[in-house]
């Protein structure tokens, strides 16, 4: 989708930011502690562009870098959801879509009903042209290749990419983004005094809440 948006709105910094990376919806990070005191966070499947794109305004390109972290990963191996837009990969796509459309906006590009009707066309013929591209990467490597679930995978996506456009056009700004903690120890003084007295009385032992019998 990168991509196709890529050839509608043209080169786009954000957007050449984004497809720099191999794999955008890994879902770990980690940061320095003061860019992390300004960021704000999505609270839905955005997570990830919302992440990058707070990233990519907040700091300096040339102190960001991509790496490999563990030589095993363990996917969620989320289902396709096909018929049901809040769950599976369907609401990720959903989710996902509306987050880059809405960063995109906030850079001053133009995503009218035309521009989000013509990416679905683009977006698709360049899926399809994709997944050619890795049917054959999947023969020369002797691995199995389902093209009609990769297909079937697309045709969802579309769908979601629909009701995204549909929700961005209704409403551009989405739900607000979690405030970064610049903003709430401005609003909460106290806050971390009162997430440290959270935490102690948590661990704090009750003998009340154990079963009668257990051993001290």
């Amino acid at each position: 989708m990168i991509r196709s948006l890529q050839q509608l709105v043209g080169p786009h910094a954000l957007l050449t930011f984004l497809d720099s990376f191999r794999y955008p919806l890994a879902g770990e990070f980690a940061m320095v502690r003061d860019l992390a005191w300004t960021n704000r966070i999505p609270g839905d499947w955005g997570l990830e562009i919302g992440v990058l794109a707070e990233v990519y305004r907040n700091c300096a390109l040339r102190r960001i870098c991509q790496a490999d972290i563990a030589d095993a990963y363990d996917h969620k191996h989320q289902e396709l959801s096909d018929y049901n837009p809040d769950a599976g990969l369907l609401k990720m796509c959903v989710d996902i879509t509306k987050s880059l459309f809405r960063n995109l906006a906030s850079e001053g590009v133009v995503l009218s009903d035309g521009v989000l009707k013509t990416l679905r066309a683009t977006y698709l013929q360049t899926a399809q042209e994709a997944i050619s591209r890795y049917e054959n990467d999947a023969a020369i490597n002797s691995l199995t290749f389902d093209r009609h679930q990769e297909r079937t995978a697309v045709e969802v996506f579309l769908k979601g990419m629909k009701m995204a456009t549909d929700g961005f056009l209704d409403d551009p700004l989405g739900v607000p983004m979690i405030s970064n903690w610049s903003r709430v120890t401005h609003a909460v003084p106290d806050i971390f005094d009162r997430l440290v007295e959270a935490v102690e009385t948590d661990h704090v032992w009750d003998p009340t809440s154990e079963p009668a019998g257990t051993p001290s």
